[in-house]
């Protein structure tokens, strides 16, 4: 038994920790097992936990099987990560459609959670583009679904939280691209009516839309992000990162009040100076977190929680207000801070957190009761105007605002695989 934690780092349990290393060996394991899947553990919260249990781990599974660069069409392990699959294609002209603020997640972690990206009002979350999966169940099954292929097993295991098999291997579409630069647009914005503004005029033209908001601002003040692919010829060196790192656990979170007035104001002052246009390389831009290696551990030793939500666009100016007013009288919060719109869009997965409105995402350290207690003031307003929580970040949601948040709950345990159970399976479903 080994001790593994999330992302998050609130809290490290026993586990017995079965790498796996191959598709055939995968299958066998899962067969008449007791577990569940884990990919790269950059989940926040529980959901890729299971304390006291078997911990499949999926990084193993790291290989391409089969790749076209004529149709982008791309079969691989569910453990290879984002990042090998886009330093792969970006060669032959494609990327993937869709990714998260990290390339360091593998592909089954993407479709388990159904992650979205900058583009959701263009391209949707990463479950539109998953052609076909395979997936081993506890049970000896093993099951090819797909959009037109067992479509209620496709439709439960994408967004699924890893609980209706083990996915072993996928066919992914890519996209053509250009290359791989973006022409970036910066646009201070002073208060969330600016930003809906932005939102709504920024959509038809701009790929990738996205915002920093000035959690302490009390006036929803921030920074719009826009950008679009391009054609622009080779910039050579522009791409290159050097790699920093966290070295150690600091005793107490450096995220704190001081810390946070500071860098919120020393962040938007200098970044409305650099306002405009702008080319930059998809890594860099789009991945900016990706080059500080163990940025987690940054919180100190009691570790961090993520708290994001998406409310319905009627009700979503008003809500948003209502959470960052709650936010700055709790005198907590983080830089790490984002507000979105999502498109009008239906996800494929039944437990899929995308859907259509505004979605708010803040890192919060944990300060014990006093963190807890603004949650609840967040919960009540998510709940009031019909909201829901993302479950790949969580790790501390009331069960009655997953029930209501997600309506296909009942539909998608049908297809739930009694054999695979998690931290958070067993704390907001029961088992």
């Amino acid at each position: 038994m080994v001790k593994v934690s999330s992302w998050g780092r609130l809290d490290s349990h026993e586990h017995d920790l079965v790498p796996l290393a191959d598709r055939d060996q995968a299958v066998r394991a899962v067969a008449g097992g007791r577990g569940l899947p884990q990919g790269n553990a950059r989940s926040y919260g529980d959901v890729c936990l299971n304390p006291d249990g078997r911990l499949w781990r999926m990084t193993g599974l790291d290989r391409f099987i089969a790749f076209d660069p004529g149709t982008g069409r791309l079969r691989c392990e569910a453990g290879v990560l984002l990042r090998d699959i886009q330093r792969m294609s970006i060669v032959h002209g494609w990327l993937l459609p869709v990714t998260p603020g990290t390339q360091m997640i593998t592909v089954g972690g993407a479709i388990a959670n159904d992650v979205h990206g900058k583009n959701h009002h263009v391209l949707g979350s990463f479950g539109d583009h998953v052609l076909q999966l395979r997936l081993a169940r506890t049970d000896g099954r093993v099951i090819d679904c797909g959009p037109d292929l067992e479509a209620g097993w496709f439709a439960a295991t994408v967004g699924g939280m890893g609980l209706t098999g083990v996915i072993v291997e996928a066919e992914l579409q890519l996209r053509r691209v250009a290359g791989p630069w973006l022409v970036t647009d910066t646009v201070p914005y002073r208060n969330l009516d600016e930003f809906f503004q932005l939102a709504d005029t920024s959509e038809a033209g701009w790929e990738q839309t996205v915002s920093w908001v000035d959690c302490l601002s009390g006036i929803g003040r921030g920074l719009f992000f826009r950008a679009n692919l391009a054609a622009i010829p080779d910039r050579g060196a522009e791409s290159g990162r050097k790699p920093k790192r966290v070295p150690f656990v600091p005793p107490v979170s450096l995220v704190n009040g001081l810390s946070l007035r500071a860098f919120n104001e020393t962040y938007f002052r200098a970044n409305t100076l650099k306002a405009g246009y702008a080319v930059a390389h998809f890594e860099k831009y789009t991945y900016p977190l990706d080059n500080l290696h163990d940025w987690n551990r940054m919180y100190g030793p009691r570790g961090f929680y993520q708290y994001q939500s998406v409310v319905p666009r009627a009700a979503g100016q008003a809500a948003i207000q209502a959470m960052l007013a709650a936010i700055k009288a709790s005198g907590q919060g983080s830089f790490l801070a984002v507000l979105k719109t999502f498109g009008d869009r239906t996800s494929r997965g039944m437990m899929s957190f995308p859907r259509p409105g505004v979605t708010l995402a803040l890192d919060f350290p944990n300060r014990g009761a006093q963190t807890a207690a603004l949650f609840e003031r967040l919960d009540a307003i998510v709940r009031d105007a019909g909201g829901r929580i993302y479950a790949a970040k969580d790790a501390r949601m009331p069960r009655d605002l997953f029930e209501s948040g997600y309506p296909r709950l009942a539909e998608f345990l049908q297809y739930r695989d009694p054999g695979i159970s998690s931290a958070m399976s067993r704390r907001l479903i029961g088992s």
